[in-house]
């Protein structure tokens, strides 16, 4: 039996166990590609609807892969994305949950397929004119700031997601640093080094917002230049904004979130401020950068162990620029 056959057999089962599928059939069902944390399969729900006429629903089946860069869990994911279809921000509807993999294999969640492409080196596709580049990374910046503007205690968010209050830096550091120590298989003296000064350094924060830990262009779809949708919330939780201002402005990252010359990580933040209305702790900020590239080397240390234990294809580990970028983040004294 093919994956697709397994798939769909599984799909068809769970679907049909629910009143709310319309006893639907599924169609064109298509593996979208294996991404570095979830596996994901677009079909279409074709059923009748109250005119007889037939009806179809786009819909995607995010699952968890063999291996992957990091662990999270699809209720929660699930969970926040229920909570937030309240608030105003581009996301996709979920439909069904099955949050121990019974009924699909793994743990899985179905939600609706929004319309759109998704570039992730948009804002260098020379298609495009740089002024509308430009705008593109202005309105980027600007759904960030309505994120972190979003009431996550009316929405409800404070019953699925913790609040780490100002201790925010803390608690992350600490959960990054518990995932290295459960995936490494050598020493990484860099690694070990980035826990020690980060930890001295913590800064406590100012307030609590959502955070969705995982902003960028890779993570948006577009449709007539406008986002029609903010995806993969899986890494999202409550916590300090500057992380996710952090993790967008970090050199690792700034291929996807900077144009040279036009758009710079200082324009991205005082874009931000405009759009807020408040100030960026700078001083702050550089833990936050420090801790992203320390992030993204922990993530690579998961992959290996993922790779190692037959649960990924490909190889990923600390690369000498990631360990670098990091080792030069944490040295540099903030300005």
């Amino acid at each position: 039996m093919t994956e697709e056959t397994e798939v769909g057999t599984r799909l068809a089962r769970f679907l049909a166990a629910h009143p709310d599928a319309h006893h639907g059939r599924i169609a064109h069902l298509t593996r979208a590609g294996s991404g570095r944390s979830r596996d994901n399969w677009l079909f279409d729900l074709v059923f009748e609807g109250s005119n007889g006429a037939e009806q179809r629903e786009s819909l995607i089946l995010r699952t968890d892969p063999e291996g992957g860069l990091i662990d999270t869990d699809r209720a929660t994911e699930f969970a926040v994305l229920q909570a937030l279809e309240k608030s105003g921000l581009p996301t996709p509807v979920v439909r069904w949950l099955d949050a121990d993999g019974h009924a699909l294999g793994r743990p899985s969640l179905i939600m609706q397929r929004l319309p759109g492409i998704c570039d992730y080196r948009v804002l260098h596709n020379s298609a495009f004119p740089l002024t509308e580049r430009v705008d593109l990374a202005r309105r980027f910046c600007a759904l960030l700031a309505k994120v972190h503007a979003v009431d996550w205690y009316t929405l409800g968010l404070g019953e699925v997601l913790s609040d780490p209050g100002p201790h925010a830096a803390r608690a992350e550091l600490d959960q990054w640093t518990a995932i290295l120590r459960q995936n490494q298989l050598e020493p990484w003296p860099e690694l070990e080094y980035a826990v020690a000064i980060l930890s001295e350094r913590a800064p406590k924060s100012s307030r609590t917002v959502l955070v969705h830990a995982d902003f960028k262009p890779g993570n948006l779809l577009l449709a007539d230049s406008q986002v029609s949708a903010l995806l993969d919330w899986e890494l999202a939780h409550l916590g300090d904004p500057l992380e996710d201002l952090g993790w967008v402005t970090q050199p690792l990252r700034s291929s996807e979130h900077t144009i040279d010359g036009s758009w710079e990580a200082e324009d991205l933040l005082s874009y931000y401020e405009q759009e807020t209305g408040g100030a960026v702790d700078r001083i702050a900020l550089h833990w936050w950068v420090a801790f992203s590239a320390f992030k993204t080397a922990v993530m690579q240390v998961s992959g290996l162990r993922a790779f190692l234990d037959g649960r990924a294809e490909e190889p990923y580990r600390p690369t000498r620029r990631v360990l670098t970028t990091l080792l030069d983040a944490v040295l540099e004294e903030p300005a």
